[in-house]
């Protein structure tokens, strides 16, 4: 009898098993009951069964009898998406009557461009991308085309197929990526400097501060701060440090946590034009 398991990484998808392919591998019909009703298996639909420890997104979207794909499968890849509070499944088109969830659902019945292996329960990483391109705001479309590229879930030359695939609408949206962005928050805010016309660099190393987000105009420091990197005492103390150390080499740092720079971007957007203008306005004094 042979274990079903999964890979523990994201960018794996599971597959699920059916019930000919387990007798096949020595499962008796017996033991696939008992291995449901204890936990080891899960059986999300009819003929389907998943290993334990599966992500609660994947075993919905197998429930349906489709695949996890768009903003769902990308943050499942960790893929940098703004939150959506609907689950996002591929159906076939002779699936209309999938059953009902008691979680909203986003259904989508385009025709995929890479079709998946047998059984997989997530569409491939260039389907998610292009559909979660279609399914976001513009800010947010590029921040996860960024995302995709420096994480590898995207190859570059999967870019002119990409947008050929798009609307054309979306093809302003090219020039606008750049891959060295590491977090979701730093394309966004990126996009802001851009559209106040500020000159700025990306990732620079500073000697005796280390590599910061931006410099803006060559004074402003910014770094995008999230919890997961900056929220204990030891974190913030190294901040301090480095902010007053970049400080002694005539540097000023704003430091915009990355909850207010995807829920309250107008807030971001005028504290970076106050700093900036104010420069400015010294200058002219």
């Amino acid at each position: 009898m042979t274990p079903i398991s999964h890979h523990a990484g994201t960018t794996t998808a599971t597959r699920f098993l059916t019930r000919r392919a387990l007798l096949r591998a020595g499962w008796t019909d017996r033991q696939l009951a008992a291995a449901v009703a204890d936990g080891r298996l899960l059986k999300p639909r009819p003929n389907a069964y998943l290993p334990p420890g599966v992500h609660t997104d994947t075993i919905d979207a197998c429930a349906l009898g489709g695949r996890l794909t768009c903003v769902s499968e990308l943050a499942r890849r960790g893929v940098f998406v703004l939150e959506q509070p609907a689950l996002h499944v591929h159906l076939h088109e002779n699936r209309r009557r999938a059953p009902v969830l008691a979680r909203p659902v986003r259904r989508h019945w385009d025709r995929l461009r890479r079709m998946p292996p047998l059984g997989a329960t997530s569409v491939g990483a260039f389907d998610a991308v292009l559909q979660a391109v279609r399914c976001q705001p513009p800010r947010a479309a590029v921040a996860t085309l960024d995302s995709a590229l420096h994480l590898g879930a995207l190859h570059p030359d999967d870019l002119d197929e990409l947008f050929r695939q798009l609307p054309r609408r979306h093809a302003v949206l090219r020039k606008l990526i750049d891959s060295r962005a590491e977090s979701g928050p730093e394309t966004l805010v990126r996009l802001m400097l851009r559209s106040l016309g500020a000159r700025f660099d990306v990732q620079v190393r500073i000697r005796g501060v280390g590599r910061v987000d931006f410099v803006v105009d060559g004074w402003l420091i910014v770094e995008c701060d999230s919890e997961a990197f900056h929220s204990t005492w030891e974190d913030q103390r190294r901040d301090r440090r480095r902010d007053q150390a970049a400080a002694a080499l005539g540097y000023s740092t704003y430091r915009p946590i990355a909850e207010d720079i995807m829920w309250r971007p107008e807030e971001v957007r005028a504290a970076l034009a106050g700093l900036l203008g104010s420069r400015r306005r010294g200058r002219r004094r």
